[in-house]
């Protein structure tokens, strides 16, 4: 992580940033390695202050201290408390005083941060370095890339227990409940190889509500489960992109199976997911634009008779949303290192939906999955 405040740093001076604060929680992780703090949603900030040159800093709630210094390798933690002093804003007021422009992720920096800055400090140009991070982000690492191939084995254990669970009778909520405890315990499971150090600061706890549609509702993408219960002849489709995650590495899955039976309808939807999908990942290897991986997969929706075609796919690691996109607009060479979700969907108004979604990592000649499981049409 050092290494990586230093490669943000020469490039802070070659665009003239005296200083970079950063808020964003992925940020936040990527640099320092502090994680599961509470944040602005509760009132305390965790904010990391990078000067152009030199030791960095990290403002944290005093409650936090102790869990921030477990997690860090940063020596300088500025400890502050409710209703003493200028409580952060100090710290803020104190590394600003005198610079003349001050890096932030503009769009993932907290209003109140935002604001405070403007107003103590109008003289002061804010110059955006959202996407300055996101390219330092772009190329991952073997040891990043071996921490999201564990993030697909937690997410295929997600699966597995959710596909143990699925029959007529049960509830969409108790599906839910089964993809957390062998999310969890496959994570719990990893995490107990190693709990030197760092490591033993991870939770291997899943969380977030699950998208999960059955039935007549599966044109309703990002529907959440609920207490209807399953039917024979349902379809069900669930989405981890918001649970699968290791180590604080995050990427994308989908996976839809049916109950006793299905529809030809269903059939020729779900395969036509899986070939949109397909074409996409046929294309994937190093020195192809991200958009002409989208456009190859629209076209073929095109074909089919459908209308416009949302992203085929975006880049996965320490966010949920990286860059590049895989996206009519996103000229970015693909390059190795680079890891994605990659969808294949047709939703039909009438309710008919045909759904999956991997996670890959971009080799030399093509591609290696993330989430290595059979994505065949199962019935259940």
């Amino acid at each position: 992580m050092k290494q990586k405040v230093r490669e943000l740093q020469e490039k802070m001076e070659h665009q003239g940033v005296d200083l970079t604060l950063v808020m964003d929680r992925d940020s936040v992780y990527y640099f320092t390695g502090i994680h599961s703090y509470l944040g602005m949603d509760f009132g305390r900030p965790t904010i990391v202050i990078i000067p152009q040159q030199g030791e960095i800093s990290v403002i944290t709630p005093s409650l936090e201290l102790n869990m921030a210094r477990a997690m860090t390798w940063v020596d300088k933690l500025l400890p502050w408390t409710d209703g003493i002093g200028d409580e952060w804003r100090g710290y803020v007021k104190e590394a600003i005083r005198g610079k003349k422009t001050v890096g932030l992720e503009v769009d993932r920096t907290h209003a109140k941060l935002g604001n405070f800055l403007a107003e103590q400090f109008p003289e002061v140009k804010i110059k955006d370095m959202y996407s300055t991070m996101f390219r330092q982000r772009m190329i991952k690492s073997p040891a990043e890339i071996e921490i999201m191939r564990n993030a697909g084995k937690v997410a295929v254990a997600m699966c597995t227990g959710a596909r143990n669970a699925l029959k007529p009778g049960v509830s969409e909520y108790e599906v839910s409940l089964a993809i957390m405890d062998s999310g969890t315990r496959k994570a719990a499971e990893l995490l107990s190889k190693d709990q030197s150090g760092f490591n033993q600061y991870y939770s291997p706890l899943a969380h977030d509500l699950q998208i999960l549609q059955t039935g007549e509702d599966m044109h309703m993408v990002h529907k959440r489960g609920g207490i209807k219960d399953i039917k024979t002849g349902d379809s069900v489709y669930m989405c981890f992109c918001n649970m699968a995650e290791f180590k604080m590495m995050k990427i994308g899955f989908d996976r839809q199976y049916f109950i006793g039976s299905h529809t030809k309808e269903e059939e020729k939807v779900y395969y036509q997911a899986i070939e949109g999908q397909k074409i996409a990942l046929d294309l994937i290897r190093p020195g192809i634009k991200a958009s002409d991986v989208h456009k190859a997969s629209a076209k073929y929706y095109e074909e089919m008779g459908y209308g416009i075609c949302y992203r085929t796919g975006r880049a996965v690691g320490y966010s949920r949303l990286e860059k590049p996109e895989l996206r009519v607009d996103d000229d970015t060479i693909l390059e190795e290192g680079m890891t994605f979700a990659v969808d294949g969907a047709v939703s039909l108004d009438n309710g008919v939906a045909g759904r999956v979604g991997d996670s890959v990592v971009v080799t030399k000649d093509g591609f290696e999955y993330l989430t290595p499981m059979d994505n065949s049409l199962q019935v259940l």
